[in-house]
């Protein structure tokens, strides 16, 4: 018998038996009742069900609403009788796919599992789409598709599952803040409580402790009144110290106390308080040189690390450069109802060249003041700040007497100096073409290693070849120059 793949629940058994006859292609199942059904459905996972509404006990109609809260319930087409389209409009609204009414024909039946199978089919593929778009783009504000962040998303996905503490380590404006927030709300039991977040570099040693702990009215001069602590208020979900590495060595101490206990005590109390709080720290510090040097406790170090999560940075990671930005300008334009909503080659190519010290931090800033003061549609390479326009230029942006001063006065005479040229688009073109063909002879010939020295990309820099009739020297696969001259 072939895998079921429809189910049908009808407590007449001669409707069973034609409505199987009639669909014997695609594999049935029975049941005469919604309890024969649940088992059923936990036995064969069918991918649509035909479900009469009168049943005895529990009826269909009921036992609908009980699919309709279950995420991975098969659709439904409901069965009713001749005459009763009211209780079927309720059915429909219910979340039934369709429904028949009794006595149909056969093709009507077939027609109407066939639509509804696809359907099913459509809504699960599309599922999955979406599925892969979040994997591969990222998980809320954290965007990224490229190879070190996929990685990241993995590791997210694992510890998200569990209640281990982690550390976060990264330059700053990496996003440290929002893996922890990506990890709290991916939490099946954490996200249902708060995300607290404290940067332990913001506030002076003599405040800090009462900022995590809490105090008690009097506990110190302006203490007015009972307050609660970053760790309460974070009871049942996640606390976020961010810069933990500017903690003084007395509140690490108070800290690792807590976190052994899983207890704290407000400033001017001896009440030891019960707390449950996953610990997120993030730092963009050296934390093992810190040890070493004495300025970070050793045994707090390794009670955060129990998993270490390294973000890359910008720089790395350029193919995602243009998702974010995009991303940044898409919301900005809305936020500030802006006219430029697109980003041009040029401007995302000197986007992409930069190296980005703030990292995705600095990105969305660049992208939110180029945006506000661009003037037309398309952001453009000069709407740019002027240090990703000076850090961008590649040789060809600069003036010619400048090569001609650092053009050593050895080259060989074949290559350079090029002559002169009344046509400006020409003698641009054979300077491109000497300037190229020096640098793949430097290189061996090699497009890789050339397309990095002049900072271009491969493909950029094969597409360049072929413009200026180089390619039957220069092969594009970076293995050694051919022998045979053009």
């Amino acid at each position: 018998m072939s895998e079921a793949k429809i189910l049908i629940v009808d407590d007449e058994e001669a409707a069973r038996y034609g409505m199987r006859r009639a669909l014997k292609n695609y594999g049935v199942s029975e049941a005469g009742s919604v309890d024969e059904a649940r088992q059923q459905l936990a036995a064969t996972r069918p991918a649509l069900m035909l479900l009469d509404i009168n049943l005895p006990g529990t009826s269909g109609l009921d036992y609908l609403r009980e699919l309709a809260a279950q995420t991975d319930a098969p659709p439904v087409v409901m069965i009713t009788a001749h005459g009763n389209e009211r209780t079927a409009v309720e059915a429909i609204k219910a979340g039934a796919y369709d429904y028949l009414a009794k006595p149909f024909e056969v093709d009507e039946l077939r027609l109407v599992v066939k639509n509804a199978l696809e359907a099913a089919s459509l809504k699960r593929e599309n599922q999955r789409l979406r599925a892969e778009l979040k994997a591969a783009q990222g998980l809320g504000e954290l965007l990224g598709g490229s190879e070190p962040m996929r990685r990241i998303f993995d590791l997210i996905n694992k510890v998200a599952a569990t209640d281990v503490t982690v550390l976060l380590h990264g330059e700053s404006g990496t996003g440290k803040e929002l893996v922890a927030r990506a990890i709290h709300e991916q939490s099946q039991t954490r996200r249902r409580g708060q995300f607290v977040a404290m940067n332990c570099a913001a506030l002076p040693s003599e405040l800090i402790e009462s900022e995590l702990f809490g105090h008690e009215r009097g506990a110190f001069t302006g203490a007015a009144g009972q307050r609660k602590g970053k760790f309460e208020l974070a009871d049942g979900g996640t606390i976020f110290l961010d810069e933990i590495g500017d903690m003084s060595l007395n509140t690490q101490a108070k800290l690792l106390r807590v976190l052994e206990e899983r207890k704290i005590e407000r400033l001017g109390s001896a009440q030891a308080i019960p707390i449950d709080v996953r610990v997120i720290s993030a730092t963009n510090r050296d934390l093992q040189t810190a040890v070493a040097q004495e300025k970070f406790r050793a045994d707090l170090y390794y009670r955060l690390r129990v998993v270490q999560i390294d973000l890359p940075p910008l720089r790395v990671r350029r193919a995602d450069i243009s998702l974010l930005a995009e991303h940044f300008l898409t919301a900005y334009a809305a936020k500030y109802q802006l006219k430029c909503t697109t980003i041009s080659p040029a401007a995302l190519k000197r986007l992409v060249a930069y190296d980005w010290p703030g990292n995705v931090r600095e990105l969305r800033n660049a992208i939110e003041r180029s945006a506000v003061l661009a003037d037309s549609a398309s952001l453009q390479a000069e709407d740019l700040p002027a240090e990703i326009n000076a850090a961008s230029k590649t040789p060809h942006d600069k003036p010619a007497e400048t090569f001609q001063r650092a053009t050593p006065a050895a080259e060989p005479a074949d290559i350079l100096p090029i002559p002169y040229l009344a046509d400006f688009r020409e003698a641009r073109r054979e300077f491109e073409r000497a300037y190229i063909e020096r640098v793949l002879n430097e290189t061996g010939g090699n497009v890789t290693r050339a397309a990095e020295r002049v900072g271009m990309h491969r493909q950029s820099l094969q597409q360049k070849l072929k413009d200026l009739g180089l390619t039957r020297r220069y092969v594009l696969n970076d293995e050694a120059p051919d022998s045979a001259d053009e």
